[in-house]
């Protein structure tokens, strides 16, 4: 089980690194947060397409062929832009190709995961998961900001690279990936999505990640390219998150439970409109931060415990879809407004996104399963037999 978190992890840090360093990549070359913000929606389209639709071919290909063919291609082309200057525009086809080859690792680590342990330590496997998913979407952000504002941004593009590669194929070679057959599903594409389940945990997840990538620009924006700060903010914020998995991500999850989730979050960002001194955003961020971990734990239990094990697969392509469109168009829309009104605007559109979620969250109760006391385990694969006549 470590060495498969570990594999995953590696191979997943990129996604959190990707945004903020391509966000300031393109910024520096272009000379403004929009031309940024437009390559970032190009990529979003991208992942959109490919988050369900790789995740779907993991069936009928199998899970290594996909994992190996994306992995190759969404590397060289990283490395692409990292090393050449393209006019605007095809840089946007080369950043939408980027998303369209995005591996999908993380629906391939969570169609694993029901494999590996019982029903019964699902939830407690998933809240692990979410802890360790803070290092990709806040650790990685600040690696991301330390490299390109103390080396570069053609280095931290070129690192992100490197870690998707290395971790990419120690996840691809692992026996567990080798063994497991994730059976095709015998619906059609996007069937999986008159699960309400499915649909309230991915659009949760865009609202979500979107909100914080948003305030992580803001942040960056706030102490500048070079400064040390922005990287000490965001690294208390990830602890923040990190103990707040500890403490509540094991909890069964409630139809309410997201909804309060979300609000400890609103409540930390919208605390730094009050002032952007560091000491005050480190305290308000770190008590904001404790909702993250729990909240992607619980949106993880409630699709594994509402989907048949041979969409699970799907089911976390949009599950995932939702959540890198929402990180680029996060850090897009925040660029935008970073240009108009400084780096409190990236706070504005976090909390904005934040308000979002929650009246979302609380929408979606109905829907949401009580799992207090129950498996978590996705549900079997079952058809009618056909028996012959006696």
């Amino acid at each position: 089980m470590f060495r498969i978190l570990a594999a995953q992890l590696l191979a997943r840090l990129p996604f959190g690194m990707l945004s903020i360093t391509m966000l300031l990549h393109i910024q520096l070359t272009y000379g403004n947060f929009t031309s940024a913000g437009l390559i970032l929606a190009a990529q979003s389209i991208g992942q959109a397409i490919s988050g369900p639709l790789a995740s779907r071919l993991m069936g009928r290909l199998g899970m290594r062929s996909v994992l190996t063919a994306t992995t190759i291609v969404c590397t060289a082309l990283l490395v692409t832009i990292a090393l050449t200057h393209f006019p605007l525009a095809l840089l946007a086809v080369i950043a939408f190709v980027v998303g369209l080859t995005t591996p999908p690792i993380t629906p391939a680590v969570r169609t694993l995961y029901p494999t590996m342990v019982p029903g019964n330590r699902l939830t407690g496997l998933f809240s692990l998961d979410a802890s360790a998913q803070e290092i990709i979407w806040v650790i990685g952000p600040v690696i991301a900001v330390f490299i390109s504002g103390q080396i570069s941004t053609v280095w931290g593009l070129l690192i992100a690279a490197g870690f998707m590669f290395v971790g990419g194929f120690w996840f691809i070679l692992s026996p567990e990936v080798g063994r497991i057959a994730v059976p095709p599903s015998r619906r059609r594409l996007g069937a999986v999505l008159t699960r309400p389940t499915v649909v309230v945990s991915t659009v949760l997840t865009f609202f979500f990640v979107a909100a914080f990538a948003a305030v992580e620009a803001g942040i960056v924006a706030a102490f500048g390219h070079d400064g040390i700060e922005a990287g000490i903010i965001l690294a208390i914020f990830s602890v923040g998150s990190i103990v707040g998995g500890l403490i509540l991500g094991h909890r069964d999850v409630r139809p309410w439970s997201m909804f309060w989730l979300v609000m400890i979050v609103l409540i930390g960002t919208l605390l730094c409109l009050v002032s952007l001194n560091p000491i005050w955003l480190s305290i308000v961020l770190f008590f904001g931060g404790a909702g993250i971990a729990p909240f992607f734990a619980a949106s993880l239990a409630v699709v594994s415990s509402t989907v048949k094990f041979s969409e699970t697969a799907e089911a976390y392509g949009w599950v995932g879809t939702g959540m890198l469109v929402g990180v680029a168009l996060g850090s897009a829309a925040a660029g935008v407004a970073i240009d108009q009104v400084g780096a409190n605007g990236g706070i504005i559109v976090s909390a904005a996104l934040l308000i979002a979620t929650a009246m979302t969250a609380a929408i979606a109760v109905p829907w949401v399963p009580d799992l207090r006391g129950k498996d978590a385990s996705p549900l079997a694969d079952t058809e009618p037999v056909r028996l012959p006549p006696l």
